[in-house]
């Protein structure tokens, strides 16, 4: 049902109906804060396992693979093309068993254009993922990450640090 929603109903929105979006994946159990806003092209797997803070942003073409619970928190940028896979197989057994560690992001991060997100990742409050950085390893809170692996660059400043 929600593959048929997303492709009509949340798809064919006109792009600001944030408040009809938020709706429908509340309608198939996804957890959306009031101020969250969704773009009608981003592609959401399994929307039950989501969970959107206040003032966050889910930019145009980004892909939420929630086999696994995906957690945005609060004024989290989540920028265009940016991909969220809380899904992996087992690649130690020969029938490579599905499996679905989560992924956490705190608040106050920003995840930015074509970025990559892997299983079982935890991204600390504040920290930055550059553009088309890879992060299969938890980001420490308020520092900026750029490359594939994802790599400190420095530390993120913010006006109330």
């Amino acid at each position: 049902m929600w593959a048929a929603t997303q492709a009509t109903l949340f798809r064919c929105s006109f792009h600001n109906c944030y408040g009809w979006r938020r709706t429908l994946l509340r309608v198939f159990g996804a957890q959306v804060h009031a101020s969250a806003n969704v773009r009608r092209t981003v592609l959401i797997e399994c929307p039950w396992n989501l969970t959107i803070g206040a003032d966050s942003s889910i930019g145009d073409r980004a892909i939420l693979y929630c086999l696994g619970t995906v957690t945005i928190g609060e004024r989290v940028t989540v920028s265009q093309g940016a991909h969220l896979c809380a899904g992996t197989h087992d690649h130690r057994l020969s029938s490579m068993p599905l499996v679905r560690p989560p992924i956490q992001i705190g608040d106050d991060v920003w995840i930015a254009a074509d970025a990559f997100v892997g299983p079982k990742v935890t991204i600390g409050k504040g920290a930055l993922l550059g553009a088309r950085a890879v992060a299969f390893q938890d980001l420490a809170p308020w520092t900026i990450y750029l490359g594939n692996p994802a790599s400190v660059v420095r530390e993120r400043m913010h006006e109330s640090r």
